[in-house]
């Protein structure tokens, strides 16, 4: 992370320091091997030390490297797809079965934030998903009626609230998720590993996964410089996959998205703006959002790769549209920017993969990954420890299967951006 200010830009300025790690440099013998310092790894580490398996981490990078470290900091309950739409998707019984699971995700992760103590800036005020236009406000009202018929506290507002709580904006209306919340994202994974590792578990970074080998009663996973034994292996590295089970990347198209973040406002201009500090995003397809941090720092993001030409034409873009939504906002300097990459899959849904003999993962969070890959690192564990049946997870097993056409389609997302980005900076 350090040296590259387009990696994790703000996040790695204002987040505690990491935990102390090491480069494993010996031969382990453990139950469980965690492939992942991310949300999913670290919630999996967690949750299998405290119910008493002897587990091990092993991270190609540093803590919170990929999508945990770079994305914009939403807790959002559920996923992109509509909940009517998921559970058509996935059927009985593992479609409602998840929208309950992901549901309850943001109340996971403030547990989390709480039981253990994380210095994370977390805000539990609730998120907006402004719609844009008619058809943006037909997807919104949609989008409520199907979760407050499960019960969910979410609420549409009406073009005015919608103004008053954003401070700007022509929005049609907005969904209030109270379930919801902001958090620093980067120093909120590098919390899940120093309450792994006050767990028990043992947590190594700059160890890349190199190969894998199966003897027929238990894995050995070695690095350059050292290797692991365990019954058990859970690979939680998503959209950076790498290594022996790289197939998870194969079956995701990567969408870049970046972030640039103000430098502190002044205490007129935080008053005039998300007064209350809800994180939002809008309905356009290549969307926008926007929050908060602690020190008053509005972090501004959208769809796109701020390298090559894209550096210039999405920071000209930021620049323009925040201005057009906050015209307060006279002057704008940006203190940090960055971007990263998110997993999309075929149909927007997260995948369960029994990629060998005791070798599980869970991937493709589409764009929700914080409250998801906390939920998730926390089944794996209970579905290695025993105390879950397969039949009773969120999410049936599936093939790992490629999208037609994705390095094509992960060019023409990054084009496509900078298209959109470079029309509207003109108007």
């Amino acid at each position: 992370m350090q040296g590259d200010p387009t990696s994790h830009g703000l996040w790695e300025l204002t987040a505690p320091a990491a935990p102390q790690t090491v480069t494993l440099a010996d031969k382990l013998d453990v139950d469980v091997l965690v492939i992942g310092g991310g949300y999913t790894g670290l919630s999996s580490a967690l949750h299998l030390a405290e119910g008493g398996a002897r587990v091990a981490v092993l991270e190609a990078s540093e803590i919170g490297f990929g999508g945990s470290g770079r994305n914009v900091g939403l807790v959002n309950a559920g996923m992109w797809v509509m909940p009517d739409t998921l559970a058509g998707t996935l059927g009985q019984p593992f479609g409602e079965r998840l929208i309950e699971l992901l549901g309850n995700g943001p109340q996971m992760v403030f547990d989390l934030i709480e039981n253990h103590g994380i210095a994370c800036e977390v805000e539990r005020t609730g998120t907006l998903h402004c719609a844009v236009g008619h058809k943006g406000r037909e997807q919104i009202e949609a989008r409520a009626e199907q979760w407050q018929r499960r019960g969910a506290p979410v609420e549409v507002l009406d073009a005015a609230e919608t103004r008053r709580k954003i401070g700007g904006g022509d929005y049609t209306c907005a969904l209030l998720d109270k379930r919801a919340g902001t958090i620093q994202p980067l120093a909120y994974v590098r919390g899940l590993a120093s309450a792994a590792l006050a767990a028990g578990a043992t947590v190594f970074t700059g160890s890349p996964a190199a190969s894998a080998a199966d003897d027929g009663a238990r894995w050995t996973v070695s690095t350059t410089s050292g290797s692991v034994r365990a019954n058990w292996v859970i690979v939680a590295t998503d959209a950076y996959a790498r290594g022996p089970w790289s197939q998870l990347r194969q079956e995701q198209i990567h969408l870049p998205y970046f972030n640039f973040a103000t430098q502190p406002l002044s205490d007129n201009l935080r008053a005039s703006i998300l007064p209350e500090r809800q994180g939002a995003w809008d309905t356009k397809q290549v969307l926008s959002s926007f929050r908060f941090d602690r020190a008053g720092r509005l972090v501004y993001g959208s769809v796109g790769a701020l390298e090559g030409s894209g550096a210039a034409i999405h920071r000209a873009w930021a620049i323009r549209s925040l201005r057009k939504l906050f015209p307060q906002l006279a002057h704008i300097e940006f203190e940090a920017g960055w971007f990263g990459m998110i997993g999309m899959t075929s149909d927007n849904l997260p995948r369960f993969h029994k990629l060998d003999r005791n070798v599980v993962a869970l991937s493709g969070y589409n764009g929700r990954g914080i409250a998801p890959g906390t939920v998730f690192g926390a089944v794996l564990a209970s579905y290695v420890l025993g105390h879950v049946a397969e039949q009773d997870l969120p999410l049936p097993v599936a093939a790992i299967e490629a999208p037609r056409f994705r390095t094509a389609r992960e060019a023409l997302y990054r084009a496509g951006s900078q298209l959109v980005h470079l029309t509207e900076a003109q108007r």
